[in-house]
């Protein structure tokens, strides 16, 4: 009997570790509403651009670009409470993009994850292998043309 116990509370304390862990991993990255000022433009590479749209409420990121009409000088923000993987699809989105994942603090970021030219209308979810608080998205091209790759600084004004 003693040994049976011992495996039960061994059980227990396992599955309540995983429950804390499971737990945390949710409350650190959970989309939710972005308080404060947001950022209104970004200058890379020497050039300045305005954001057309912004995305702070998980409903607005998740509407996104669908069923927008976007143009060469389309560019929206999603801003996030937290730093996480966070996942991007092209669901109603009628043209090809460029999705853009930076680590920022403050006023300064860096590119940490890059996605050129995805196909409109994907279903596929772009997981990024780094943690972002900001996802910038544009037509496709944008990137290659400003010379925006992995690790480019951005700053945000």
């Amino acid at each position: 009997m003693a040994l049976t116990g011992r495996i039960v509370v061994v059980l227990v304390a396992g599955v309540a570790a995983v429950l804390v862990i499971y737990t945390f991993v949710l409350i650190t990255a959970v989309p939710g509403t972005v308080e404060g000022p947001v950022p209104p433009s970004f200058t890379v590479n020497g050039k300045t651009f305005v954001f057309n749209y912004t995305a702070t409420t998980q409903s607005e990121r998740e509407a996104g670009l669908m069923n927008r009409r976007v143009t060469a000088s389309t560019t929206m923000l999603f801003a996030f409470p937290s730093f996480s993987k966070w996942a991007f699809w092209m669901k109603d989105t009628n043209t090809s993009l460029d999705i853009i994942w930076v680590n920022a603090t403050g006023s300064t970021g860096r590119v940490v994850y890059l996605v050129q030219g995805t196909q409109p209308e994907s279903t596929i979810d772009l997981i990024p292998n780094a943690p972002a608080n900001y996802v910038i998205e544009t037509r496709a091209g944008f990137a290659a043309s400003n010379g925006i790759t992995v690790g480019t600084a951005i700053q945000f004004s």
